[in-house]
């Protein structure tokens, strides 16, 4: 059903976020039909009719704090209890265990207006060296292995998005923020910035492209490291190796 609605999923946890979301809305569609539901009874029951005359009521007496301490518990515990619990589950999944670095692709990207700069370190490992590979727009990882994606701005907040990860994370000037996900599906999908960034913003589209195999990837990146020296003038320290 989310296949339908979403973007493919193509990540090893995104199942978890379309399930949040399909979660919430069958639980407030049921409360949405409750609702309505008793919304009509009750205009058709105390509808206005010849010989009755209209009396009111406080709602205090024992039987209506029942029924509405009744209610208020039902919903916490069905809705936002129920709700609570999974959203735990889908964080844990998605944040609460990040990859080894040693198993890890390691990206620095460094958004500005109205592009996304990428860097891999290059076959010294240590980004910021002679050999490190950079791009503009284009992310380029393997299938099936784990990427740590470090993000700082160059001038404002952008916001890295890759829809069919499910996954996305602010870029902050004066800050570093990271994510890291894993790609299960070989194929190119949108990089977009889910942040209103300036007139320009509509151009914030970029690429990620999932090669094959950790050959195709590699093949890739010794391609772009033969095309000629990286721009070094941009981004942080982060040593280490890929």
């Amino acid at each position: 059903m989310g296949a339908e609605v979403f973007p493919p999923d193509i990540s090893t946890t995104g199942h978890l976020v379309d399930g949040l979301f399909w979660l919430a809305t069958r639980l407030t569609g049921v409360a949405f039909f409750l609702v309505i539901a008793a919304l009509g009874y009750f205009l058709l029951r105390y509808r206005a009719r010849p010989g009755r005359k209209a009396f009111y009521t406080h709602g205090e007496s024992r039987g209506a704090l029942w029924v509405t301490g009744g209610l208020a518990v039902a919903v916490f515990v069905l809705l936002d209890v129920n709700l609570a619990y999974h959203d735990h589950q889908a964080w844990d999944a998605v944040w609460g265990s990040p990859p080894r670095a040693a198993d890890a692709l390691r990206v620095q990207i460094m958004p500005e207006q109205f592009a996304w700069n990428i860097r891999y370190a290059g076959p010294d490992g240590i980004f910021r060296t002679s050999d490190d590979v950079t791009t503009i727009n284009q992310l380029h990882v393997p299938v099936n292995r784990p990427v740590i994606v470090q993000l700082s701005s160059k001038d404002v907040i952008h916001s890295f998005f890759l829809p069919n990860l499910r996954i996305k994370m602010d870029a902050v000037p004066g800050m570093v923020t990271s994510l890291y996900f894993q790609a299960k599906r070989p194929g190119t999908y949108d990089i977009a910035c889910a942040e209103h960034c300036g007139f320009g913003h509509y151009r914030m589209r970029g690429f990620l492209v999932v090669e094959e195999s950790a050959e195709a990837f590699h093949a890739w990146l010794t391609q772009q490291t033969d095309a000629g020296s990286p721009d070094l003038s941009w981004g942080w320290q982060w040593g280490g190796h890929t």
